[in-house]
């Protein structure tokens, strides 16, 4: 094997491209080129011809400067995988509310194109994919519309958001040429008395034993789901009998009247706290907010409920904004004293 060097020197910007000629003992030659610019690592690549290698010097110096290289070469590193994970590590688990949905959304793109390097992942591969969600079946048997797949593509674009911005492993974000799907507009379900008497009943008999008190606070306070299944006691003032919300959806901090039967409910639920854990809806293996999906979906099934999802329980509260909140509170109350005698006892916890 023998070799020679070409230089390519640029003094006025203070760059050596240094390109060596190998010829193996099979005869094959290559041009192996070396990039030093100061202030920055060395580059090397190799290539079977000349041109190639003074073409991609040349391509690769440019990049340096501009802060383009580096980034491509990291998406040259790091899968897809690779990066969800350390975004739910070092993003999610320092989010303040639930963020079971999003982990949903990211455990499903994991899954279909986790193994492709980020390099590789271009807005068409997304929409491909995108395309087998719509219409598809969720876990529960329930099809996945266009407002539900936008939220997967959502929660992949914050991924790579992070990856552009703050860990430098891409040179931008394929979703952003990702037109989204048109939404229809808000639908209107409300419950029927014994569509709610049947309701609570399998709600309170489900095996998740926080189902039944998430299920009466979001009916007589209008709170969404992820909001109640965020809270903590420190939010709770028993005394003033309100809660607090810090972190909602729309930035906004809220005070929420606790009264009656949910006032109850939340007294007995301070009787079986976790000391260490600040969560009111604990989960039992960890101290996070509890996931109640598969026992709300449970409840719906044995109460024989159809088309009815969880925030739709709000709009019974959020049908009178221009009443006063403890007008609100008090149609909320009434619906529920309304309930069969054997429901506005006291809730019997399971395990």
């Amino acid at each position: 094997m023998y070799c020679y060097a070409v230089l390519l020197l640029n003094k006025k910007k203070n760059t050596m491209a240094t390109i060596e000629k190998r010829t193996t003992d099979e005869g094959k030659v290559i041009h192996r080129v070396k990039i030093r610019l100061k202030g920055y690592p060395p580059q090397t690549a190799s290539f079977q011809r000349l041109t190639d290698a003074k073409k991609w010097a040349q391509h690769t110096e440019a990049a340096i400067r501009e802060g383009r290289h580096f980034k491509i070469a990291a998406a040259k590193k790091h899968t897809l995988a690779e990066t969800i994970d350390r975004y739910c590590e070092e993003i999610l688990s320092f989010k303040p509310n639930s963020t079971e949905n999003q982990r949903h959304y990211l455990k499903w793109w994991r899954k279909e194109i986790g193994s492709y390097l980020l390099s590789d992942l271009t807005p068409a591969l997304l929409i491909e994919h995108r395309g087998k969600l719509i219409g598809s079946e969720n876990k529960f048997g329930r099809q996945i519309g266009p407002s539900t797949v936008n939220r997967y593509v959502t929660a992949l674009g914050h991924v790579f958001t992070v990856a552009v911005n703050e860990w430098e492993w891409m040179e931008q974000n394929p979703v952003r040429k990702v037109s989204k799907y048109k939404e229809p507009r808000g639908r209107v379900r409300f419950l029927s008395d014994d569509e709610r008497e049947k309701l609570l009943e399998a709600c309170k008999e489900s095996d998740n034993r926080f189902l039944y008190t998430v299920v009466v606070l979001a009916l007589s306070t209008g709170a969404r789901k992820m909001e109640l299944l965020g809270l903590k006691w420190q939010d709770v003032d028993l005394t003033r009998k309100s809660i607090i919300l810090h972190e909602t959806k729309n930035d906004d901090r809220r005070v929420l009247p606790l009264q009656g039967y949910a006032l109850s409910l939340i007294l007995e639920c301070s009787k079986i706290r976790k000391l260490h854990c600040p969560y009111i809806f604990p989960s039992d293996k960890k101290c996070q907010p509890i996931d109640i999906r598969t026992a709300w979906e449970n409840a719906l099934k044995k109460a024989e409920i159809e088309d009815f999802r969880f925030h739709d329980l709000e709009k019974k509260l959020a049908d009178h904004k221009t009443t006063p909140l403890s007008q609100k509170l008090a149609d909320a109350m009434a619906t529920l004293v309304r309930l069969p005698e054997s429901q506005q006892g006291r809730a019997k916890r399971k395990g």
